[in-house]
């Protein structure tokens, strides 16, 4: 019988839906042997499922925002030690930013004229980590906007009047902390960038330089040509594979726990070449 894991789940302890505890159930549910617990800029959900006796494997994970141009990329890292001093002090300043930059564009969006503050978004939940898609939420439900895409086209992109950019730590210093903390750097879903093939290239050979690990070759919105093409990096650049859904809960509700859009599998045996 084949087994099979996810290696890219988000739970409350940033912007996912679900409980650590929950996340866990759920990937139990839905015949997992594996899964990784990959907030954003978070560890403060790993040692509530680290600790429970659960019939499943449970890989300590994180995804870091870097600052690449004139946004972001993220790294993921696996098997890193929650408890690292120097990584839950990068963690807090990447919080303190991003409180700064949700301040900041919501102030944006009221003059603008759309009623809108981090109180409401919080919506009484204050240990909850906003992100922009807290914001997209808030106004499609408050009907500003027809659809998450348009908040973004409109309100939320990065070239839209209302952007804030916030103060990242560098891909290399992502990285550096990831080692520091015992753990393994991955590239997290290189083509949603919008970077070209040359462009990308540059990129993991530059990570690869730093320590990068690994590159995430199966992801939920990948095309059977993304999934080729990344392996086939992966393979050049003598990195290894994983594979994850970015599952949030109901923040995505069209991606499941290890099914991603329904046809995502990944097979235990990506976990087992990633450990040797």
């Amino acid at each position: 019988m084949s087994k099979y894991i996810d290696m890219h789940v988000h739970s409350t302890a940033s912007d996912g839906t679900f409980s650590p505890t929950e996340v866990a159930e759920l990937a139990i549910a839905a015949g997992l042997s594996a899964f990784a617990l990959t907030d954003h800029d978070s560890v403060s959900g790993i040692n509530e499922v680290m600790e429970k006796d659960l019939p499943i494997e449970v890989i300590p994970g994180i995804e870091l925002s870097a600052g690449f141009g004139n946004g972001d990329i993220h790294i993921l890292g696996y098997y890193i030690n929650p408890d690292s001093e120097k990584l839950l002090k990068a963690t807090q300043f990447m919080v303190d930013e991003r409180v700064w930059r949700n301040e900041k564009m919501a102030a944006n969006l009221r003059e603008a004229g759309i009623d809108i503050t981090v109180d409401a978004l919080y919506d009484g939940d204050p240990d909850r980590v906003l992100t922009r898609g807290n914001f997209a939420n808030y106004l499609l439900a408050h009907h500003y906007v027809k659809d998450k895409s348009e908040a973004f086209k409109k309100y939320l992109g990065e070239h839209t009047p209302y952007y804030v950019l916030r103060q990242y730590l560098s891909p290399e210093e992502c990285i550096e902390l990831i080692l520091d903390a015992g753990g393994y750097p991955v590239l997290a879903h290189p083509f949603l960038y919008g970077l070209s093939l040359p462009e990308l290239e540059a990129l993991i050979v530059r990570l690869k330089n730093a320590g990068l690990y690994g590159i995430e070759a199966l992801y939920s919105t990948y095309t059977n040509e993304e999934e080729n093409l990344a392996r086939s990096l992966a393979h050049r650049y003598d990195l290894a594979i994983t594979g994850g859904s970015d599952f949030h809960g109901k923040n995505k509700p069209d991606i499941a726990i290890g099914t991603g859009h329904g046809n995502l599998r990944i097979p235990y045996e990506l976990l087992d070449a990633f450990k040797k």
